[in-house]
């Protein structure tokens, strides 16, 4: 076989199904071997794609939909410098994934394969695609023999998923994959399997929260497992102990409409934390801030997560009093039962209800305050909000790429189930109309939603993403909140300078977004839909022609006209 069938043969046998691809002229070789007639019906699936963001958004959509391994080709250092800010994100947040650039290292000579005069001039980098994407990949390597080809690629699966999960990369020469292999593949070795607390330390858990008489639970992405969402509901239970999200929740990851869930940590130390005598991080990377803002002396701190130190941070600093680090789905079940074993049934439901009282205020509290904002001129994030929750259907899966809108946003979201929130800025905009997208593919019997800010959409490669969108019949429905500005970059300098000349005058540099693009011809210039709202009670029905729309496979574009920035 050649390297080329090689290299798709050893993803395939790894268990990877769909490589997600943004190419260019140096992976002809497996091009050819995909063309090629072949036994295996469950063949590798290849996804191509009109830009390497739109490829790497969708592998990571598609890994955290499925939890299953993506392959990702991308075209030597160009198409590897482009999607470099996706792949880092990919890093923090775990997401395994095995990213390959083609490179040329023989560069035509002869006797090597003719390879175009592209090379010499605009395609080389001293030390190839692997040295440049060593920073944002957990391990990069550019592979130095052919006979080795097989064997990379099985140990880049492998690294993938051993935890800290996350992508790596290799960079493959174009004269390795044209060559014909004159060693079998490797036997085939097995994927790492996940990291397992230790009884001792689930024991010394489980009794510190037993013992304590105001535990407090905070999660960031205990969600990701979706099996983790129902082990925290009932540690919850039975502890009586609220469960806050961190700032910046990645998945649902506890019901927003159980008693116990207290909400999104916006406070410095809000008084839950300040009041609690333990307090347990679940999957969480920054549960308050600053890290010194830590809950009162003497208050013990625990900690879970697969990598509960995040070792890819520069800093961390939260006091941490016990880690375990595993798995968080296996663990929180196992968590569970040693907690029943411990607490006589129902003997906490006076905290439960004392707090489900509280939960109920508050979010009767925000539907009001959502009401009234419909009842006034101009559409605000709180009424979409709130119309989203009422139409979506009950499998819809939103995607999230929105700054300023996204508590308000996420508040009114509360009929979201486990698997059915995923969010896409972790680190950098630019990522959410393909994350959507691989969302889609791995889930196409569900409605997807992706609610994204102006700002961030004109990051986003919108014309390779809604090219992919129609190309693979993925629609989804593009929710674009309009304020025609950054509205973080604005409220930045009036925070800093409150007196200062910007506020003075009310002239903010760079903060406008101006004049207003037609968006909705967008959609429609790639066989989709759209409209264009601008009064609250227009908000509703335009959500649901939209929904009506992807029923129909057509993408769709509600774009939202907020007040702008600039009359704030």
């Amino acid at each position: 076989m050649t390297g080329a069938q090689a290299l798709l043969g050893t993803l395939r046998a790894m268990g990877v199904e769909r490589i997600f691809a943004s190419p260019g002229s140096d992976w002809a070789p497996v091009w050819e071997a995909l063309a090629a007639p072949h036994a295996d019906a469950d063949f590798l699936q290849y996804v191509s794609s009109r830009h390497e963001e739109t490829a790497v958004a969708m592998a990571m959509g598609y890994a955290k939909a499925t939890g299953k391994l993506p392959a990702v080709v991308l075209h030597t250092t160009v198409g590897s410098l482009h999607a470099a800010m996706i792949v880092r994100a990919a890093l923090h947040e775990r997401i395994p994934m095995v990213v390959l650039a083609g490179e040329s290292i023989g560069f035509g000579e002869p006797p090597g394969p003719a390879v175009g005069r592209q090379w010499l001039r605009l395609l080389t980098d001293v030390g190839g695609p692997a040295r440049l994407m060593e920073p944002c990949v957990k391990w990069s390597f550019a592979l130095n023999r052919s006979a080795l080809l097989p064997h990379t690629v099985q140990r880049a699966c492998q690294l993938a998923t051993a935890a800290p999960r996350g992508p790596v990369f290799v960079s493959v020469p174009f004269e390795y994959l044209m060559e014909t292999m004159v060693a079998s593949p490797p036997a085939i070795a097995a994927l790492p399997r996940p990291a397992e607390v230790a009884p001792a330390a689930i024991d010394e858990i489980a009794r510190a929260l037993c013992d304590a008489q105001h535990p407090v639970i905070v999660t960031e992405e205990a969600g990701r497992d979706r099996t983790a969402v129902s082990s925290l509901v009932a540690l919850a239970e039975s502890l009586g102990a609220p469960v806050l999200e961190a700032w910046q929740p990645y998945y649902v990851n506890f019901p927003r409409t159980h008693p116990l869930y207290g909400g999104i940590v916006v406070e410095d130390m809000p008084d839950a934390l300040a009041q609690a005598d333990v307090v347990f991080l679940v999957g969480a990377v920054a549960p308050w801030h600053p890290p010194s803002a830590a809950p009162r002396e003497g208050t013990r701190v625990l900690v879970l997560g697969e990598d509960p130190l995040h070792s890819r941070l520069p800093f961390w600093g939260f006091r941490a009093d016990l880690v375990a680090a595993g798995e968080v789905g296996p663990s929180l079940e196992r968590l569970a039962d040693r907690v029943r074993q411990i607490v006589p049934p129902r003997s906490r439901a006076a905290k439960l209800a004392q707090w489900g009282e509280r939960h109920e205020r508050e979010r009767a509290a925000r539907r009001a305050a959502a009401e009234a904002a419909g009842r006034g001129p101009a559409i605000t994030n709180r009424w979409i909000g709130r119309e989203l929750n009422a139409v979506l259907p009950d499998d819809a899966i939103l995607v999230n790429e929105t700054i300023t809108h996204r508590l308000d946003l996420l508040r009114l979201h509360e009929r979201a189930g486990a698997g059915s929130f995923y969010e896409a800025s972790y680190g950098g905009l630019g990522v959410g109309l393909g994350l959507a997208l691989g969302v889609k593919h791995a889930q196409p019997e569900r409605a997807v939603v992706c609610t994204i800010g102006d700002g961030a959409f004109h990051y986003n490669p919108v014309v390779g993403s809604f090219g992919a969108a129609q190309e693979h019949r993925l629609p989804i429905m593009v929710v674009l909140f309009d304020n025609a500005g950054y509205l973080s970059q604005k409220g930045d300098v009036a925070t800093y300078y409150p007196r200062g000349a910007a506020v003075q005058t009310g002239r903010f540099a760079g903060t406008s977004i101006a004049p207003q693009p037609d968006y909705v011809m967008l959609a429609r210039a790639f066989g989709g839909t759209g409209e264009k709202v601008e009064r609250p009670a227009d908000v509703r029905p335009a959500l649901q022609r939209g929904l009506a729309a992807l029923a129909r496979g057509e993408l769709a574009l509600v774009h939202m006209v907020l007040e702008p920035v600039s009359a704030r």
